[in-house]
């Protein structure tokens, strides 16, 4: 019998008609709109999208909407001092540097000149260090889309096994640390894990995040295991695909995400809910 598909497109509508409603309530409250500030250096054509559909998503939630593009020429001083420019201005709430960055801009030194309380990306170290510790943080928007996915579909964590393939800073670390905070227990893999078949095998949730097409085969699903997808490539064809061989995987799985149209639209939808939360605590003085 075939998984059930976990409908991220679904899932995130309904994320972002909250926010919208939200929205609405404190502009009418306290008289501000958030604002979220979307910063695109270069013409990357995927960046290119990713930053219209975020700026197109901000608009319809009732956000104040900014995107800044910039040429690829631009300094590593020169964006630096645009970051310090929207740190100080009260009209943003949430500042999102599109990644990646031209080679000659330390991406690093980037990210933590953004001040933590307009992070909404989740990627500065102190929001990183919080989310650690168990603290309060803005969480990184793709693990923060699949811990909503897996909430919404019901998935109990305490107590059962999950599987990370991938260690990235972006998704497979903290969604490991969210994972974990929800009593699972937790093992991170990689492509150099010794028999990474059989370690997937054991997992009663997978987390796909290793970035190479079709590389976990449906026979590496343990059954009835819930299979979150978070990758986004193209196979030998040219067809938009993700990590898990989808076809293969559904046979075995109890739910599973498409590509596309599972975890992707989510991580717009948890960008909306992070810049809220910060106009949010900006409105009630909470510089964090």
């Amino acid at each position: 019998m075939s998984a059930k598909l976990i409908d991220g497109k679904a899932i995130a509508a309904s994320v972002r008609a909250k926010v919208k409603e939200q929205v609405a309530e404190f502009t009418t409250r306290t008289g501000v709109r958030p604002g979220l500030a979307v910063i695109l250096v270069g013409e990357d054509p995927a960046s290119q999208v990713y930053v219209r559909n975020k700026g197109k998503a901000s608009a319809e939630a009732g956000f104040l909407s900014r995107q800044i593009d910039l040429p690829v020429s631009t300094s590593e001083r020169e964006l630096l001092d645009l970051v310090e420019r929207l740190d100080a201005d009260d009209t943003v709430h949430g500042i999102l540097v599109q990644l990646p960055l031209p080679a000659h801009i330390d991406e690093k030194k980037i990210i933590e000149a953004i001040d933590p309380a307009k992070d909404v990306d989740g990627f500065h170290p102190v929001n990183a260090g919080r989310l650690f510790t168990g603290g309060t943080s803005f969480l990184p928007c793709t693990p923060y889309g699949i811990l909503t996915m897996l909430d919404h579909e019901n998935v109990e964590l305490k107590g059962k096994h999950a599987v990370v393939v991938g260690r990235s800073n972006i998704v497979g670390k903290p969604a490991a640390m969210l994972l974990l905070s929800r009593h699972a227990t937790v093992t991170i893999c990689h492509s150099r894990t010794q028999d990474l078949p059989s370690v997937v095998r054991s997992g009663d949730v997978v987390v796909a995040a290793v970035g190479r097409a079709e590389m976990i085969r449906g026979s590496w699903i343990k059954p009835g295991a819930v299979v979150i997808d978070v990758g986004m490539n193209r196979n030998a064809a040219g067809k938009l695909c993700g990590d898990v061989a989808f076809e293969e995987a559904r046979e075995a799985a109890g739910a599973i995400t498409p590509v596309p149209g599972g975890v992707g639209p989510m991580t717009i939808a948890m960008l909306l809910q992070n810049t809220y939360e910060a106009a949010v605590r900006r409105s009630a003085g909470g510089r964090r």
